[in-house]
């Protein structure tokens, strides 16, 4: 088996492009103090399988070349995403998809709260209980309500679970 697959570039790359694509969709909400990212939720597909840490990293810089933050969230949202997904695949077998559910509120709550208050000089935690506030709606909310419902379907999550 090939290390990267066309089947399995495909599947990344679609998944990439899903992400950025919900997130130009609802860009009005993506960016600033406040940020409600439907995108987000699809952060929950690296609990199911690594091949998604790329797929999200790569997706979240993609939307934050777009950013209103300019370059800075290439760096720190980019960053807060990856620590997230790398957390939720590494602890999947320690945690639950819920509990998984946290850890991009809470990175991109602290490291996103930060660049906030680098760029516009507001409070942190003022910032980071809005970005928790965005996250936890985004993926915890909605999010493990539709991981949720997927997962009463076999074969979308051996879908979702494929190693290719």
């Amino acid at each position: 088996m090939e290390m990267f697959s066309a089947r399995r570039i495909t599947s990344i790359g679609v998944v990439t492009a899903i992400y950025v694509a919900l997130t130009l969709l609802c860009s009005n909400f993506a960016y600033g103090q406040v940020q409600f990212r439907v995108s987000e939720m699809l952060m929950l597909l690296c609990f199911y399988n690594k091949d998604h840490i790329i797929s999200l990293t790569l997706g979240c810089f993609i939307a934050n070349i777009l950013s209103s933050l300019g370059p800075i969230d290439l760096l720190f949202g980019t960053s807060a995403t990856l620590i997230a997904v790398v957390l939720m695949y590494l602890l999947r077998n320690r945690t639950n998809l819920i509990v998984s559910s946290f850890f991009p509120v809470i990175s991109n709550a602290l490291i996103v709260g930060l660049e906030l208050k680098l760029v516009f000089g507001s409070p942190f935690w003022i910032n980071a209980a809005y970005v928790a506030l965005g996250e936890l709606v985004c993926v915890t909310i909605l999010g493990t309500a539709v991981f949720k419902l997927l997962e009463r379907n076999k074969q979308i999550m051996k879908l979702i679970k494929e190693q290719h």
